[in-house]
């Protein structure tokens, strides 16, 4: 397909800027997001086991709710029962203490409870670590260190840049296409070889980074296209009502026992694997009494469940909205946008294909951002510069220093998880990651990104091997789960990997040309006839 040389110039520059104002952005996301596909068993691994009693039957579980309520009132106002017992959840009744909504990370502590062998009442704080949780927020906030309300808007309008990068990303490639579809140029001429691995990545992967963009655009502007659909459809007396209701309880003790509840469901939803009973916490528009589960038939509103609201006296489903394979069209539509985002279908092999396709999309726009920092150092030299400009330098720099500041910021939260145990709260993941996070960046700003680069690669090695280090000092019931040993086997292999960026950028920086920006050799004069 032929396109006018002024229009693809056009779309060069387009792709060039949108990709360097939002790539780093963009790096930080879709690397947090590919660990957070293994969200759970890197919860696994971070929290130290429980010492609560093995859980009471379903049987008994009346029993154990009526003695929470009685030693914990507050405990009345909303709990769990955990039909799936494991290091997330290790009691077969969970509450929330006054202090915080779910989901805050400051919000008030967890509970959960058990019965001893002598049927006495055992309680235990919540052990579980906030490192994954803390991943998670980085990879929706893009890794900005701001509140979730203001960092989200800012998300979206990357997200739209994004699309735009995509856009101009394909007009660039359409002349050469055919052409250049499947080449990998290994050889003498670097820039030649990003540029193809870039392009190839990216032709490969566009369906992927196609659904990524438009569900992220969704989430981020979740509130306003809903109030907007609300204005423009509702009647005036619904557009009058608050957002929100008042947060919906279970009076009294129910009727229905949790047993029963399993067995009626399993009746209404044969396919539906039941996760969480959970009572009351019925604000906004969720229902007062609910279970959580998964269909593997369907996709799931959640990254790991969907969930059925239930009438509180005949466990009769009469609430869809966020049921698997029961929903409307709208809510459907609305469930297949979460479920292409989480990757949250087809059980862990499209998780593990979520996993690498993100390493694929940070790897994309690192090497986007080497290409637009290199080309224009080439143009600079082409007009007679023989220093690098200080916005080159500053570039090159923070394309160094973010990525590899991200990796290694994650990787030693990761280790201090594992080693400080329940002491290591949200706040202080925070704290580490984004100390290691700046460390690097202003490393690679004095330092300079030829120099930064192999320095900060090594140093990237070693915060990945503090993982499997962490797990050998402080690894109590190490493997009790097969797949956490592919945390560290993980971690393990990305230091390999670290440690060979190490060594080519340590030989480009001394053995490169010498007008590069990952060069360390002092820059030579343009000859005259090659201006």
């Amino acid at each position: 397909m032929k396109l006018p040389t002024d229009l693809i110039r056009m779309y060069k520059e387009i792709h060039g800027w949108v990709g360097i104002v939002a790539g780093l952005a963009l790096f930080i996301a879709f690397y947090a997001g590919a660990l957070t596909m293994f969200e759970e068993p890197l919860q696994r691994w971070a929290s130290p086991p429980s010492t609560l009693a093995p859980a009471p039957s379903l049987e008994r579980t009346p029993e154990l709710v009526a003695k929470v309520k009685a030693a914990y009132p507050e405990a009345a106002r909303g709990y769990e029962v955990n039909l799936v017992i494991d290091a997330a959840h290790p009691g077969r009744v969970s509450w929330r203490a006054p202090g915080g909504k779910r989901g805050e990370h400051g919000g008030g502590a967890t509970y959960f409870a058990s019965l001893a062998k002598d049927g006495a009442l055992q309680v235990e704080k919540q052990q579980r670590s906030q490192v994954a949780n803390f991943i998670d927020v980085l990879h929706q906030q893009v890794g900005l260190p701001l509140p979730h309300w203001l960092a989200m808007p800012i998300m979206g309008g990357i997200s739209l840049l994004y699309v735009i990068a995509m856009i101009s990303g394909i007009a660039v490639l359409l002349p050469s296409l055919v052409s250049d579809l499947f080449a990998l140029r290994i050889g003498r001429n670097v820039k030649r070889m990003w540029l193809d691995l870039h392009n190839l990545l990216g032709l490969m992967s566009l369906p992927f980074h196609i659904i990524i963009a438009l569900t992220a655009v969704v989430f981020a502007f979740h509130d306003e296209f809903y109030g907007a659909q609300r204005m423009a459809f509702s009647d005036a007396a619904n557009r009058a009502r608050p957002l929100t209701r008042a947060e919906a309880s279970i009076d009294g003790t129910p009727t229905i026992t949790p047993i029963e509840i399993v067995q009626r469901l399993k009746e209404q939803a044969p396919g539906f694997t039941p996760h969480q009973i959970v009572y009351g916490q019925g604000g906004g528009i969720l229902p007062a009494l609910r279970v959580q589960g998964s269909d593997p038939r369907y996709g799931q509103r959640g990254p790991t469940y969907g969930i059925a609201g239930l009438d509180p006296n005949t466990a009769q489903i009469i609430d869809r909205n966020y049921m698997p394979g029961m929903q409307d069209g709208w809510a459907a539509t609305t469930t297949g946008l979460f479920t292409l985002h989480f990757g949250s279908f087809g059980g862990y092999p499209i998780r593990w294909t979520y996993f690498f396709m993100g390493l694929a999309g940070a790897f994309l726009f690192y090497t986007g951002n080497l290409l637009w920092v290199e080309s224009r150092r080439k143009r600079e030299r082409r007009s007679g510069a023989v220093q690098q400009t200080r916005a080159t330098r500053i570039l090159g720099a923070l394309t160094a220093g973010v990525p590899l500041g991200c990796v290694a910021g994650i990787a030693v939260t990761l280790a201090a998880a594992k080693l400080l145990g329940p002491v290591a709260t949200y706040g202080l993941h925070s704290a580490v990651y984004y100390s290691v996070f700046a460390a690097f960046t202003i490393w690679a700003l004095v330092r300079g990104a030829a120099r930064a680069g192999q320095e900060l690669c090594a140093l990237g090695a070693l915060a990945m091997l503090s993982v499997p280090a962490a797990s050998i000092w402080g690894g109590k019931g190490l493997y009790d789960h097969p797949e956490l040993v592919l945390v560290d086997m993980v971690a393990t292999l990305m230091a390999f990997a670290l440690l060979l960026m190490a060594s080519a950028a340590r030989s480009r920086a001394l053995a490169g040309a010498s007008d590069s920006v990952w060069s360390a050799l002092p820059s030579q004069p343009v000859p005259e006839l090659a201006r």
